[in-house]
């Protein structure tokens, strides 16, 4: 295990009320309190709220269909803090394709279609203050997302994998499926995280674009943010 590894595996559930699988994922990577991923921020409470502040969040990533935001509006975070919504994949009342049930076929799919918002999301942290990525249940879209910019920080797939999958532990999806209810009531289970399918985005990523910069630029990313994000590992 690599020093990055050992920093990531020990940085800490981050734990406040009604906000699943909290966590700094920039610990190892970036600065500390740059980059942290959740599920949604829907259910947080006022004194949820009060706590979120404290992390210094300045801008939230959406990466939620227009339903979900529709059914579930993260709270009014204040005035302190930007509010991005981009879904990563195509709203079904607007196009024909449709999202992939099967978890194998997803991951590619995301990759596919998710290259503006994970930009939006590498526009925002190159900027230096601090970001929080959430979809709704905070592992699939967020994982891919949060996967691509950790790679770009410089770790290995192998790095990448390994913070990735934590995500089973951070949702209780480690000893199995756990059944929820989507945001038309439809009782539905939410899957564990599998290492095949974040690596079959990434390469899908690289089938199409020959690199992770290329996939990036050509969805809009300028140069210097690659540059500018890659220089803010930690000091």
């Amino acid at each position: 295990m690599t020093e990055t590894e050992t920093d990531i595996a020990a940085s800490p559930f981050l734990h406040l009320p009604d906000l699943p699988n909290l966590r700094d994922a920039g610990a190892g990577v970036y600065r500390p309190g740059l980059l942290f991923r959740s599920a949604s921020l829907n259910r947080l409470t006022p004194e949820g709220v009060a706590r979120f502040a404290e992390l210094g969040v300045r801008t939230v990533i959406d990466l939620r269909s227009l339903v979900e935001v529709e059914n579930w509006p993260d709270p009014e975070l204040g005035p302190d803090v930007r509010y991005v919504h981009l879904p990563m994949l195509p709203d079904p009342a607007t196009t024909d394709r449709a999202w992939p049930e099967d978890q194998a076929a997803l991951y590619p799919f995301m990759a596919e279609t998710g290259g503006m918002a994970i930009v939006a999301a590498v526009r925002a942290l190159s900027a230096g203050s601090p970001v929080l990525v959430h979809c709704a249940v905070g592992k699939d879209r967020t994982g891919l997302t949060v996967a691509v910019l950790q790679t770009l920080a410089g770790l290995t797939e192998a790095e990448v994998v390994a913070d990735f999958l934590r995500s089973n532990v951070g949702l209780g999806l480690d000893k199995g499926p756990v059944p929820y209810y989507d945001e038309a009531g439809v009782e539905r289970l939410s899957r564990p995280v599998d290492e095949l399918h974040l690596r079959s985005a990434l390469a899908r990523i690289h089938d199409l674009h020959g690199s992770l910069d290329a996939y990036l630029l050509n969805h809009g990313a300028t140069e210097a943010e690659l540059a500018a994000l890659r220089a803010l590992g930690p000091s």
